[in-house]
């Protein structure tokens, strides 16, 4: 195993592969496993001889495909996601979607909106008081819910990315994380860019300040009115981030929700949280040692739970001390 230490923390994606690939081997699977880069799709057997789809991608259509039942279980980044989709706010769903926790992989992160110092922005609201014609860089994977997160927090702040652009702003999708010394965040340094918008705040928050850029703030209102759509405020600490000039309210980007359909068959939903207590010493994460299982289904800051469990999966996490 690799070691887990911020040299050889291993990356989202062999995190849910490995994930997937040991609970379905905790679970008696191995009929047929099928791996596709950058998505794993366990194709396995039960009792019945009925297929069973896991998918280790992180992908919005996630939601989708297991409401439609093209696969049983996925996963989604960040907790706040699937719970917009639980109750159906935002922009992206129109109705509640009919989804269910089985546990949430573990990853405390949050968001962060970064615009040069040039601009003399302070706060998000001000880009819409201000009409400022931001060029805005953004995750260039575009099914990544930083993109539908953004819709909302313009939104909750009173405009769009389509005023942006209106006003003579600009909006790219490009690369991956802005961290020093990517593409990204040195276009920002050079005024290139003005704007960015993404998460793995632990990589980039504390070189921003020194590199002549802003973090901006989010106003109350639009915290509070976020919240209502499934959100969860946080603050990017100085205490943590000591370039920072403050704390600043932003929100959460946390954890890596594992879910399924609310109907989703009981003995199969016992059986996927068998297979991980069964190789909780063997399944990568974000810390140290076997899987924290005990934070993974109890709603913690670094596992978000505001969606129900499935209540098989709530029956099982109780059976065994772990709630």
């Amino acid at each position: 195993m690799a070691k887990q230490g911020d040299a050889y923390k291993p990356s989202a994606a062999t995190m849910r592969s490995r994930f997937v690939l040991e609970m379905a081997a905790g679970m008696g699977a191995g009929e047929e496993q099928v791996y596709r880069e950058p998505e794993v799709r366990l194709n396995t057997l039960d009792g019945g001889g009925s297929p069973v789809n896991l998918s280790a991608s992180s992908t919005l259509d996630g939601i989708e495909k297991v409401v439609g039942g093209a696969l049983d279980l996925a996963f989604l980044n960040p907790s706040a996601a699937l719970t917009v989709a639980y109750r159906g706010k935002g922009g992206t769903f129109t109705t509640p979607q009919p989804v269910r926790a089985v546990t949430v992989l573990p990853s405390r992160d949050q968001c962060m909106f970064v615009v040069h110092g040039d601009t003399g922005l302070t706060h998000i609201e001000d880009i819409g008081r201000e009409k400022f014609p931001l060029k805005l860089s953004l995750r260039g994977r575009e099914e990544h819910w930083l993109h539908n997160m953004l819709d909302d927090i313009f939104a909750a702040a009173g405009f769009t990315l389509a005023d942006l652009e209106a006003w003579g702003g600009e909006v790219r999708r490009e690369g991956h994380i802005p961290r020093p010394g990517t593409p990204k965040f040195e276009a920002l340094s050079r005024g290139e860019i003005t704007a960015l918008f993404d998460e793995g705040v632990h990589g980039w928050a504390n070189e921003v300040t020194p590199a002549g850029m802003t973090v901006l703030k989010m106003g109350q209102d639009t915290a509070g009115r976020l919240e209502e759509m499934g959100y969860r405020r946080d603050h990017l600490l100085k205490a943590r981030y000591p370039t920072l000039p403050e704390d600043i309210l932003t929100l959460d980007f946390s954890g890596w929700p594992v879910f399924v359909r609310q109907d989703a068959d009981d003995d199969l939903v016992r059986r996927i949280c068998a297979g991980l207590e069964a190789r909780k010493d063997a399944i990568l994460w974000e810390g140290e040692g076997p899987l924290p299982l005990d934070r993974m289904c109890a709603d913690c800051p670094e596992a978000p739970l505001d969606v129900p469990l499935h209540a098989a999966a709530e029956r099982f996490w109780s059976e065994r001390g772990y709630l």
